[in-house]
């Protein structure tokens, strides 16, 4: 349930589009994880960061229902592309036709499968990329990353507060909970990146590939 702090905030942002709104009806109507969207607000700063950035080139790791895939999409300009991958090939028809009734067909590319497993053409990178995928594989996502994104790129990676857990007095020992306290680690000490923890829903972190 929304909190009176979390409803003002969403009433005073951007409002949905129908597309955004349909997409959230039918992820609490046909999954059994709709907290897993990324919501209306943190939603808007998605495609308020592809804006600003002026990023063209766009990954998604984790398409879940496309609802953030969407806002990213969003911030585009008309040559502009998001890569989105989903291991889940059952959410597929879903993300489609979420994607058809926002008119961004042209500008997302839905990739059924592993992103690790998938093959990257190393030459070609990306200006942003969104991480939402399996917190397990949070380092590995990371250090596949960095080589193909731009000096100067963002890297987004959600859930990195975890219900607090990573901070807990004893941490647990879950393997989605080490991965996400071993990617925090791995952002923190890594020389070639600028990172910062916002506390927004469950965490979102922003790292700054330095030129």
């Amino acid at each position: 349930m929304e909190t009176p702090e979390e409803r003002y905030i969403r009433e005073h942002s951007e409002p949905e589009s129908d597309a955004l709104r349909w997409i959230t009806r039918e992820t609490f109507l046909r999954t059994h994880y709709p907290r897993m969207l990324c919501g209306p607000v943190q939603g808007r700063l998605l495609t308020l960061l592809v804006q600003v950035t002026g990023a063209r080139r766009v990954l998604e790791i984790g398409t879940f229902t496309g609802y953030a895939t969407v806002c990213l999409a969003s911030g585009l300009p008309e040559d502009g592309v998001v890569d989105t991958y989903e291991i889940d090939e059952e959410r597929e028809s879903l993300i489609r036709e979420g994607i058809s009734r926002a008119g961004l067909s042209g500008r997302i590319n839905l990739h059924i499968g592993d992103f690790l497993k998938a093959d990257l053409n190393e030459d070609e990178t990306y200006d942003l990329v969104y991480i939402d995928g399996n917190k397990r594989e949070y380092p590995a996502y990371l250090q596949r990353i960095v080589p193909i994104l731009k000096s100067g790129g963002l890297i987004l990676a959600d859930d990195t507060l975890w219900d607090g857990k990573p901070f807990a007095e004893t941490v647990p020992e879950d393997a989605q909970t080490q991965g996400i306290c071993r990617f925090n680690e791995l952002a923190a000490a890594d020389p070639h990146l600028e990172a910062v923890i916002l506390p927004l829903r469950h965490g979102l972190t922003l790292l700054r590939k330095k030129r």
